[in-house]
């Protein structure tokens, strides 16, 4: 437990600090790269394209969390702090709070500017796959606000949520399986049967690391003095309406902590009886996010804490 606190603590000074490596040092640029070749390679019907997916995701899981398992192995014997600050810099890889905040204040800053094409830019630069060129100011915010609430769940908490549960393996293999889905969970005639492995392992993945976002949300509004109770209520109401099993959680307790509606015209209105967001709405979600990854972190280090104490206590009583 030590040993994975001081990982832990590493890996967040290193993303405050620093930030995101280079793609070419990158470990999820280099898996994207491995997706990107399998895609390229894939043939056949319906069921070939199936099987070829599935291959790219046991693969690349298989490769990801033997490569997690080499470098906690070979690191074993290491003095304390530098196997932390090695372990730490690997396990920063899969998570990036920082990147997520500078992506959605890109967007804010270019709104407050009235700059809505540049706003429109960087949220599909950065942030969504959706097209951007016809959306309003309100609709980018709402869309930039969205992003951080269901980044913060799949880019954040849920690798750091597989890190505590399986150590550096658990959160490659974790990374892995939402890249995957990412680049190869589209519904077009290219990716519909490619991605439907990938696609429903990060659904399965996500299940509990979605719901433990959208709780820590209402407590972190709690904490900053917004809408605890409307973050509970729309959470409770509207998590349902997405055709994700998983995103509609954490979005719809950010659109009730804020008090916005949150919509993606023809698919999701989240807090529907709120006004749609202004620009400002973005940095509040922001810090929103930040102090929800803290609730997380807290409630983790814990829970751990409590579990390590248990298995002591039964320890003497033997």
């Amino acid at each position: 437990m030590g040993e994975r606190l001081a990982a832990l603590a590493a890996a967040l000074l290193i993303d405050v600090l620093l930030g995101d490596p280079p793609n070419r040092y990158h470990p999820v640029a280099w898996m994207g790269a491995a997706i990107g070749w399998g895609k390229a390679r894939a043939r056949g019907g319906r069921m070939a394209r199936f099987a070829w997916g599935l291959g790219i995701l046991l693969g690349g899981v298989g490769m990801s969390a033997l490569a997690g398992w080499i470098v906690e192995r070979e690191t074993a014997r290491w003095p304390r702090w530098l196997r932390a600050i090695v372990l730490g810099a690997v396990l920063k890889s899969t998570f990036s709070l920082r990147g997520l905040t500078r992506a959605a204040r890109e967007v804010h800053i270019a709104l407050t500017r009235s700059d809505l094409v540049e706003a429109r830019r960087a949220l599909a630069w950065h942030l969504v796959s959706r097209p951007t060129a016809n959306l309003s100011a309100s609709q980018v915010a709402a869309a930039t606000i969205e992003s951080v609430a269901e980044n913060t769940s799949d880019g954040v908490i849920a690798p750091l949520f597989y890190y505590g549960l399986g150590g550096l393996p658990a959160a490659l293999a974790y990374r892995f399986v939402n890249t995957a889905d990412a680049m190869l969970g589209y519904r077009d005639d290219v990716h519909e049967w490619l991605g439907k492995g990938p696609a429903r392992a990060d659904d399965v993945l996500n299940l509990v690391p979605a719901r433990l976002t959208a709780l820590a949300l209402v407590v972190a509004a709690w904490l900053r003095g917004e809408n605890a109770r409307g973050a509970w209520r729309v959470w409770r109401r509207d998590a349902g309406q997405t055709s994700s099993p998983n995103a509609g959680h954490p979005m719809s307790a950010m659109a009730g902590a804020l008090g916005v509606e949150l919509e993606k015209v023809g698919h999701y209105r989240l807090g529907r009886e709120s006004p749609p967001p202004h620009p400002q709405d973005i940095e509040r979600a922001v810090r929103l996010a930040h102090t929800a990854v803290l609730v997380a972190l807290i409630g983790g280090v814990l829970l751990a804490w409590w579990r390590a104490y248990k298995v002591k206590s039964e320890k003497y009583k033997l």
